[in-house]
Formats: C-alpha cells, sequence, structure tokens
C-alpha cells in the first residue's frame, strides 16, 4: 500500500505583509461620542478643529515693562513720562507720541505701540505714573505677541483622526471648545484561555497545583487596551474546552467590535481558539515569521445580534499567542496599529532609531526576531540575557526591542535598530 503525502505546511506571514493585510481589514468606527473637552484626554478627535477666532486675539505683551513707540527712543537713557497703565485683561487707550505705558503680561498692547522694553532695563523717575528711564534702545516688535501668531481664524489646528494629549486639550479650550466630538471607545472582549491558568488571589502561591501558572497576560493586556482608549470587557478565563471556548466567541462577538484572546492559537490538541473561530466565521492570518510571536492569528466571528447601523456583521478577532513576552510583542506591533486604525487615527509604526549593540548576538534565526534590551548609560544598548518568549522580566528590564533581520547575527559595537517601549505603547 502506497502512503499519501502529508500535506505540505503552509509557509509563515512575513510580519510587513500581516500588519498589511490586518489593516486592511479595519474599517474606522463611525460612532462617536460628544465629550467635555475636560474628559477627552487620550480619546480620538471625529471632526477637524476649525479656529473662528485668532490666538492670541489682540498683539499683546510678552513681558511685564513700557510699552513704547521705537521712533521716540532712539538713544539709551531716554526718559518717558507714563501715560497709562495696562493690566492683562483690561482695555488700553491709544499712546500718546513722547509718552510710554506701564504694561504687564498678556495685557494688550496700546494703539501706536510698536515694541515693549522689559523693566528690568528701565528705571523709574519720581515714582511710578511719573516717568521711567529707558536704559536700551528698543527694536522693532521686541516683547510684542501678535493677534493670531499661535492661532489663525479659519485655520484648521486638530484634525480629525489625532490623539487629543494634554497640550491638545488646552489648544481646544483656547478656541473656547468646551465639548469635542470623539470616536467612540472600541469595544473589546478579552479572555484567556487555559486550565493551568489560576487568578492571582485566588490560590494562594503555595496551594497552587502542579502546571498551574498565574494569569498575568491578562493583566498586562487590559492596560495595554485601557491605554490605547478601549472599553474593556474582561471575560476571563475559558476552560480547555471545545463547547465552552465556542460558546464564548459566540457571545463575546455581539456587543463588542475586537475579541481579543491569549493562549490557544497553537496547533496542540487542547488548542481550540482555531478551529472554534473557523466553525463560528473565517480565520485570515495565521502564523507570522516573527520570534517571539509566531502563533499570532487574526480572523472574525459572525454576529448574531448587536452590530449597530452600519456596522459590519462579523466582529474582528485576534488570538495572541500564550507565551507572556509573544503575546505583549504581537500586541505592540500588530495590535496596536489595529486598534489605530479602527479609531482613525494613525497606525504608522514608530520609527526605529540606531544605536550600538553593546553586546553580541551570534543565534541567527529563520524569522525576524525581536530582542528585549536597555539603553546604557554610554549611548548603547544592553541584551537581557534570558531572551525566552516565556520570561516577562526581559520586557520589565528592557524598555525596548531590538529588530533583528532573519538569518542575521550581530556583533558587538553594530548598529542596530531600535525602537522604546515608551513609542510602542504610546
Amino acid at each position: 500500500m502506497t502512503l499519501s503525502a502529508a500535506p505540505a505546511r503552509r509557509p509563515l506571514i512575513a510580519l510587513d505583509e500581516a500588519r498589511e493585510s490586518l489593516l486592511q481589514h479595519v474599517v474606522p468606527l463611525t460612532r462617536r461620542e460628544l465629550l467635555p473637552t475636560f474628559d477627552a484626554d487620550g480619546r480620538v478627535l471625529a471632526d477637524d478643529l476649525v479656529s473662528s477666532l485668532q490666538v492670541p486675539p489682540q498683539d499683546n505683551s510678552s513681558m511685564d515693562g513700557y510699552a513704547v513707540r521705537v521712533a521716540d527712543v532712539t538713544e539709551a537713557g531716554a526718559v518717558l513720562p507714563v501715560s497709562q497703565r495696562i493690566a492683562a485683561g483690561h482695555a488700553a487707550e491709544p499712546l500718546r507720541p513722547g509718552t510710554c505705558a506701564r504694561i504687564f503680561t498678556g495685557a494688550p498692547m496700546p494703539e501706536g505701540a510698536d515694541a515693549v522694553v522689559m523693566q528690568e532695563e528701565t528705571r523709574e523717575v519720581g515714582g511710578d505714573l511719573h516717568g521711567v528711564h529707558i536704559d536700551t534702545v528698543p527694536v522693532l516688535g521686541q516683547w510684542v505677541r501678535r493677534s493670531g501668531e499661535d492661532v489663525t481664524r479659519g485655520n484648521t489646528v486638530l484634525s480629525r483622526g489625532q490623539r487629543l494629549s494634554p497640550a491638545g486639550l488646552g489648544l481646544a479650550a483656547s478656541l473656547g471648545l468646551a465639548k469635542l466630538n470623539v470616536v467612540a471607545r472600541p469595544r473589546v472582549a478579552l479572555f484567556s484561555t487555559g486550565d493551568e491558568l489560576v487568578m492571582p488571589g485566588e490560590v494562594a502561591p503555595a496551594d497552587m497545583k502542579p502546571g498551574a501558572i498565574y494569569n498575568s497576560n491578562r493583566f498586562f493586556l487590559r492596560a495595554l487596551l485601557q491605554r490605547l482608549g478601549c472599553e474593556v470587557s474582561d471575560l476571563g478565563i475559558v476552560p480547555d474546552s471545545r463547547d465552552k471556548t465556542l460558546a464564548a466567541l459566540k457571545s463575546a462577538a455581539d456587543h463588542h467590535d475586537l475579541i481579543l484572546t491569549s493562549g490557544g492559537v497553537s496547533v496542540g490538541e487542547e488548542d481550540h481558539i482555531k478551529p472554534a473561530v473557523e466553525l463560528l466565521g473565517q480565520l485570515a492570518l495565521w502564523q507570522i515569521a516573527m520570534k517571539p510571536g509566531k502563533p499570532f492569528a487574526y480572523g472574525s466571528v459572525r454576529r448574531d445580534a448587536g452590530a449597530g447601523q452600519g456596522e459590519s456583521p462579523d466582529c474582528h478577532f485576534i488570538g495572541l499567542p500564550g507565551n507572556p513576552v509573544s503575546s505583549f510583542v504581537t500586541f505592540l506591533l500588530l495590535v496596536r496599529p489595529f486598534l489605530l486604525k479602527l479609531q482613525g487615527a494613525d497606525a504608522a509604526a514608530p520609527q526605529p532609531v540606531m544605536l550600538p549593540a553593546h553586546f553580541t548576538w551570534d543565534r541567527a534565526d529563520k524569522r525576524r526576531e525581536f530582542l528585549r534590551v536597555r539603553r546604557n548609560a554610554n549611548g548603547g544598548l544592553d541584551l537581557f540575557p534570558n531572551q525566552s518568549s516565556g520570561v516577562l522580566t526581559s520586557a520589565v528590564w528592557g524598555d525596548g526591542l531590538v529588530d533583528n533581520p532573519p538569518g542575521r547575527t550581530i556583533v558587538h559595537g553594530e548598529l542596530v535598530p531600535f525602537t522604546a517601549f515608551s513609542e510602542l505603547m504610546a
């Protein structure tokens, strides 16, 4: 009897190809919310913000001092009488020729004045509002903030799709905007799979059964999702059961934009996530040519209910590997851009910087590797000694990743591409 050949194993997908394919499946959310500007930090703008006014609204002083006409102070030592006092928030009268005005930071420039002399370069003569001795020759426009130099009426100052920062909130407030239209938070269902998982607090370390481990992935994944502005439904731990996995996926799909799981997407007999997704929807991506993170999966699960007007009848699904570093790295490199695009924000990867490797890496791999490293006081990168995908300590000790191409070794002193965790979690 002739034995049939085993089916050829599907080649792994290159990371860049996987990221591009992943983003092609994303249609930005159309749901939006009107939020008080105070509460919009980190949210994504749903509309362009166009200024209806000038900021500042009129020319004003950037210093405490004296508003003058440059033509009246042609040499150091000139003495001018003080004709008025102008505080911020108060109107100014036109400046009489041959006089100066006592002026304070933020106060409007009087008509006719074209410079400010800071008070440190003056001396009072006969007391305030009598006269002032000017020790320097002013330059036209010095210490004057021009109307509109920050924002010009009619300009777009914040663009749709921009994530709001504290500075952005201040800028919106400077335009008089008490409320902002923002994209609704992506609704993400999060659960982990595995009979070996135990939640901290449920079982004391001394009472753990053989093979049991605490569920660390659930904690950092939830935190990362919340940092990206998601509304997270934590569905806990799903046992290694086909029926319970199917039930969890079906329930989660109805009222969420994304199901994010950890574990169960490999090829073991107890890895039920992949076949369950294929039964309830489709799997579009599986197994990425990266280390750590090979078992990453993307697909969709059909909704029975819960899709809003204009929304897809399917819920996105992303399955992360169970090993904690694999889960952490694939989230940063693949889930983060996915969620940014889902909110209509810029999903471009941060640009790495080239820094010298202060280590040697002689174990070239067929896959693209992401090595956990830390910047040192000499401007180079140190390597965490254990690069195993199960050693979460490496992600705490390190402050970023070296992107090492397939088949590549690294010699001490070689420049390598480094991306900081702070960039990947921004």
